[in-house]
């Protein structure tokens, strides 16, 4: 793994900036948070699903701790016993099909996209979210971007998915980047022994995510390109 950059400031957490970027073979993303701007929509409806499945619903007041914990303890937190989460899930990504048309991407991911394919590299959607949704928020434009969408994923089924995006892209892990807004995005990238980016713009806080020393942590989506395009 390379050493951890803070993308768009000057100063490096540790050591200093490559002298070139890191020739990945796959740039794969998550896409809640990383790509889409979709945390409000989750706030949105979020407790109108605890109180139709009975677990704790959320204050503004809570969303700053909430916001530090792992997709774990936030289970714990609110209450929602393990045999429920399946049908949570489910009706999150029906609620997201249902809104789709509401949830847009962040400033920056567009041009993002485009320089990264127009450089050649290949990449990927990894994410819990329905294929289906994916498509409509990036639209057939940017869609066309992405060679490989892995959708659907459990809660704590993205390594699964990552690792099999991977071998799909005949790419060792050690050439793919993973870059996500959670901590369940490290832990997947860890488990595909992928190198992991982190976005300082999505769920999670940007402190959180640094504890967990990703190879990059980006401050905003135009700085992903100068980390992965080889000079």
């Amino acid at each position: 793994m390379s050493p951890m950059a803070r993308c768009g400031d000057d100063n490096l957490a540790h050591g200093s900036r490559p002298a070139s970027a890191r020739p990945y073979g796959l740039v794969a993303f998550d896409f809640d948070g990383t790509l889409a701007d979709s945390f409000p929509w989750f706030c949105g409806v979020l407790n109108d699903v605890a109180a139709r499945y009975r677990f704790r619903g959320v204050a503004e007041a809570d969303l700053h701790t909430m916001r530090g914990m792992d997709a774990r303890a936030i289970v714990r937190h609110l209450g929602i016993p393990a045999w429920k989460l399946p049908f949570v899930s489910r009706h999150m990504k029906a609620l997201a099909v249902r809104d789709r048309a509401d949830i847009g991407l962040f400033p920056g991911i567009a041009p993002m996209l485009r320089t990264l394919a127009g450089a050649g590299i290949p990449l990927a959607v990894v994410s819990s979210n329905g294929e289906g949704t994916i498509r409509t928020v990036l639209g057939p434009e940017l869609a066309e971007t992405i060679r490989y969408f892995a959708c659907g994923a459990s809660l704590f089924g993205k390594a699964r998915r990552l690792a099999e995006t991977v071998r799909r892209a005949g790419e060792p892990g050690t050439a793919t980047l993973y870059v996500g807004d959670e901590i369940r995005d490290h832990e997947a990238a860890t488990a595909a022994g992928c190198d992991f980016a982190a976005v300082s713009w999505g769920y999670t806080r940007a402190d959180t995510l640094e504890a967990r020393h990703p190879a990059f942590v980006f401050t905003k989506p135009t700085d992903i390109p100068a980390a992965v395009i080889p000079q």
